[in-house]
């Protein structure tokens, strides 16, 4: 879309009506709301998402979309800890009929289906994933270079697991799940052997990591060009 098409896309601001929160395990819940006649988007992307039910520091926070365009609904999906932040614990007290205000959908973030990929998720880092995946099935798409998606999750709960497994299946995507740094090393260097040049590295987790596995790609040999990356900033 462009940094100008982004910019126009944030200006606009809409009111969008929760339809159903879903717990997904025990802390991950996803938000599923009204998608308006106008609004589009692309699997990947995020959104800019304010509460106006309550009064809470900040009010506006960004979220990956984990619903694909095909789905006709906007859905967020986010862990939601113990000690909330403020924006959170609203979320948690929004009732379907209640509205949040989105802007957006923005970034670059999405599957070149041309080319190998490989795509890492740590933790909720799944979430524009599970929307890639999601809308390559609806669209009949399967990938035609070697595609693999990490799922890291130290927990091992791996949200949206069996849903995951179907769709990934249905797209010539290999999905390996790994409960550990060392493990998603391994299957992140057999890949970079055979693709370093020519793949295409999505990574979308907490900062931290997001950085971190970047950090090592490059050192790998693998240009910036290459990656894109979509970091979160903070579970609360």
């Amino acid at each position: 879309m462009g940094f100008f098409g982004d910019f126009m896309s944030i200006m606009k601001k809409r009111a969008v009506v929760l339809q159903s929160m879903t717990k997904e395990a025990d802390d991950v819940y996803t938000f599923s709301f009204e998608k308006p006649a106008d609004y589009s988007w692309r699997a990947g992307q995020y959104a800019l998402f304010s509460i106006t039910h309550a009064k809470v520091k900040p009010g506006t926070k960004p979220f990956s979309l984990s619903s694909a365009p095909a789905e006709n609904a906007i859905r967020i999906t986010t862990r939601i800890g113990a000690t909330p932040s403020e924006f959170k614990q609203a979320l948690l007290s929004l009732k379907p009929g209640m509205t949040v205000r989105v802007s957006g959908a923005v970034g670059s973030f999405g599957l070149d289906k041309a080319e190998p990929a490989l795509m890492i998720a740590g933790g909720i880092g799944i979430t524009p994933f599970r929307a890639i995946l999601k809308q390559m099935v609806a669209e009949r798409i399967k990938a035609t270079q070697p595609t693999q998606l990490l799922y890291l999750d130290s927990s091992e709960v791996y949200p949206f697991k069996e849903e995951l497994e179907t769709l990934a299946a249905q797209a010539s995507v290999q999905l390996t799940t790994v409960e550990s740094l060392d493990k998603l090393e391994l299957e992140r260097n057999a890949f970079v052997q055979q693709n370093k040049e020519k793949g295409r590295f999505l990574i979308a987790g907490p900062k931290p990591l997001v950085d971190s596995l970047a950090s090592g790609l490059q050192q790998q040999g693998v240009a910036k060009s290459r990656m894109k990356k979509d970091a979160f900033f903070g579970y609360l």
